[in-house]
Parts: structure tokens; C-alpha cells; sequence
């Protein structure tokens, strides 16, 4: 009937607008967390599962060693911002599958100043990264050259057996492990420990 209210639909309750105020900000400050956490647990996630062609670490030998061999190629590059010159001491070698082997790159700073450097890397065909396993490489800390400073860096790495039961990578023959130098801030100094103080008051004698 005219003029009744309307019980039809029951009534909702207001929400006040520093309500919505404080869901927008948890939000957009869970997502902002989510963006940082998302570079380190997709590096830890290609680490374990080689993805995007990246290699995976091991601790030890496989202990075991197949008569399928592969020629193991070395790429180096430098950021255009990095006054460096990098480059392996070989381009290529022959491994076994399980077989341990060691190269060397070798780093020269070019400019009069200290700087500071980190590589990123990965291998091609990107589907090995998963059978690529290095047990020693430069690329998990960041390098500190002083003016004209050089040094030599260990590689020592193996190709999985297990590759060899992978059916559609029984084609491969050459792994190419490609390494890019990028400039890298340097270690923040630390505070100076707060020197002890000594009291040279003197005090009356009881």
C-alpha cells in the first residue's frame, strides 16, 4: 500500500568512509610487500627448478659419470655503465655428463676508481638449467675491484646425468653458460661501535 514502508529488501549497514580508508591502504600495502617479496622467491624459485634457463647449485659431485659428452661454451658481457673488462680464459670445453670441471673468467677494472659489480646469469637451451649445476661461481656475491685491479674467477660446475633420461633434450650437444656484469652499489658502512665511557669522576672514600 501507498505511503508503507518497504520491508522487502532488508536494510544495509553503512560503512563509514575511514573504514574504506584503512582496507585501501592495508591493501595496497600488502601488494607493495608481495612486489618486493617477489624478486628474491622468483630467483630462489629458477634456482631450485632451473627455470629460465638458470643454473641450479649443488654441494658435491654427482658421482657418477655417462660417456654422453657436451661441449660447454662461455659468454661474457658488460653493462655499458660498468668500466670493466670481463672475459672466460677459454671459450669452450668438452665435459662428460657427471664429470666435474673447472674454467676461469677473468675480471680488469679500467677505470682509477674502486668499483663494485654483480653478475647475473643463465644457459641456453634455457631446458638444461635444470641439469646445469655449479658447485663454486662468482655470481652469488658481488665483486670489488680497485683502480686497474684484476682477478681471476672459478667456475666449477657439472651437467646432471639425470639429463640423459630427458627424452626431449637428447638432441643437445652444446650448453652455452652466458654471464652479464652489471655496476653494484657498495656495502653500506658500518656504524662505529659506540666506544665504552669511562667514569673519571672521583669519588669521596666512605
Amino acid at each position: 500500500m501507498a505511503g508503507m514502508p518497504d520491508k522487502s529488501s532488508p536494510a544495509r549497514p553503512k560503512v563509514g568512509n575511514g573504514v574504506i580508508a584503512v582496507s585501501c591502504i592495508a591493501f595496497v600495502a600488502s601488494m607493495v610487500g608481495a612486489a618486493y617479496a617477489a624478486v628474491p622467491l622468483y630467483t630462489l624459485f629458477c634456482q631450485v627448478t632451473g627455470f629460465a634457463g638458470t643454473t641450479r647449485v649443488a654441494e658435491a659431485a654427482p658421482g657418477q659419470i655417462l660417456d654422453r659428452s657436451f661441449e660447454v661454451r662461455f659468454d661474457s658481457n658488460i653493462n655499458p655503465a660498468l668500466p670493466w673488462k670481463f672475459e672466460p680464459e677459454q671459450r669452450s670445453v668438452t665435459v662428460k655428463a657427471g664429470e666435474v670441471k673447472t674454467v676461469y673468467y677473468k675480471i680488469t677494472n679500467l677505470s682509477s676508481e674502486t668499483t663494485y659489480a654483480a653478475a647475473a646469469y643463465n644457459v641456453t637451451p634455457q631446458e638444461t638449467g635444470a641439469y646445469f649445476s655449479k658447485i663454486q661461481c662468482f655470481c652469488f656475491t658481488n665483486q670489488k675491484l680497485g683502480p686497474g685491479e684484476s682477478q681471476e674467477l672459478p667456475v666449477v660446475f657439472f651437467v646432471d646425468p639425470a639429463i640423459d633420461k630427458v627424452d626431449y633434450l637428447a638432441g643437445v650437444r652444446t650448453i652455452t653458460l652466458s654471464y652479464t656484469y652489471y655496476p653494484a652499489k657498495p656495502p653500506a658502512t658500518p656504524l662505529a661501535a659506540a666506544e665504552p665511557k669511562t667514569d673519571t669522576s672521583s669519588k669521596p672514600q666512605l
